[in-house]
């Protein structure tokens, strides 16, 4: 008997369903079990083949590593390569759990960042198709990769073998093939949907800063992501943002230098502030305690501007 297949051992082929694994096993084991006269080197390896491929699990692992090119490679330079092969398939499987995610950039003024304010968004994602179940229709286990996704290629020789780690042409990385694909999406297992979301801005957010809502991205492998939102802050109503302070860009007339104090829209409420007894436009005025109170408690820094027009 052949013992390098478990799939010869038990007589059936390597696309075989799990019940057909499980009703040839029952039948070889009945047939040479050693109180019924069987051999009891053959009842052992039909014991062995099914605890391999008897169910999906084990038998999923069992194909990946018959297909690794190093199982004949003896010694340490041997063991080197499956450990090698071995954290492949683990990596391979760790990014499977990984947590897909969609980054979106939206715009956020000055005064959003100060106010805390309610922001609503909308955006466009792949949500799953309901009637495929977001699967694209009947899925087959790829033969080539056996379901990983990946194939594991050996080049050179002797002392010079390098491993490669290569995604799956034959299913594209995706583990399997499509039999029958869905009428609705044509096979791709999503559709397009506009999505509003709303979102309460953190006080104190600054440009390049990201926000994470959990759940509410594309829809990919049985599971929605997680969007991702990338601030873009921009100015609003002459005001900047300049690490957690608040800046204001004040424009004068000529006539305004001579009067005691002007006013500054602050967004806690319009407040006056007096022009000191030497004016410079060349520095800015600053009021403390008026900034962002993150980090400590920035100030408000007034920049003066002056517009002058000749008679």
């Amino acid at each position: 008997m052949n013992t390098d297949n478990y799939y010869t051992i038990l007589g059936v082929s390597e696309d075989a369903t799990q019940d057909d694994i499980k009703k040839a096993y029952r039948k070889l084991a009945k047939e040479n079990h050693p109180d019924k006269g069987g051999d009891e080197e053959i009842f052992k390896n039909i014991s062995i083949a099914y605890d391999a491929i008897g169910n999906e699990e084990s038998r999923k692992k069992y194909d990946f590593e018959r297909k690794n090119p190093f199982s004949g490679i003896k010694g340490q330079y041997g063991e080197a390569f499956r450990s090698t092969f071995r954290n492949m398939h683990r990596g391979h499987e760790s990014q499977e759990h990984r947590v897909h995610t969609k980054t979106i950039t939206v715009d956020i003024t000055v005064l959003d960042s100060f106010l805390t304010k309610e922001k609503q968004f909308e955006f466009n994602r792949k949500i799953k198709c309901e009637p495929c179940g977001g699967k694209g229709g009947e899925r087959q286990t790829c033969q080539i990769c056996s379901g990983q996704g990946q194939v594991i290629q050996q080049m050179g020789s002797g002392m010079f073998i390098q491993i490669v780690s290569m995604m799956c042409n034959n299913c594209s990385g995706r583990g399997y093939t499509l039999v029958n694909k869905c009428n609705e999406c044509l096979g791709n297992g999503t559709k397009n949907e506009t999505k509003k979301v709303e979102v309460k801005i953190p006080h104190g957010i600054d440009n390049g800063q990201f926000l994470r809502m959990k759940g509410v991205g594309d829809f990919n492998e049985g599971l929605y992501g997680d969007l991702i939102i990338k601030v873009n802050l921009q100015n609003e109503n002459d005001f900047d943002k300049y690490d957690n302070n608040l800046v204001y860009n004040k424009y004068f007339n000529i006539n305004d230098f001579n009067e005691e104090s002007f006013e500054v829209p602050h967004p806690d409420g319009t407040m006056k502030v007096n022009f000191p007894k030497n004016i410079d436009t060349s520095k800015p005025l600053r009021v403390k305690g008026k900034g962002f109170k993150y980090n400590g408690v920035g100030d408000l820094f007034i920049n003066q501007y002056l517009k002058y027009e000749k008679l």
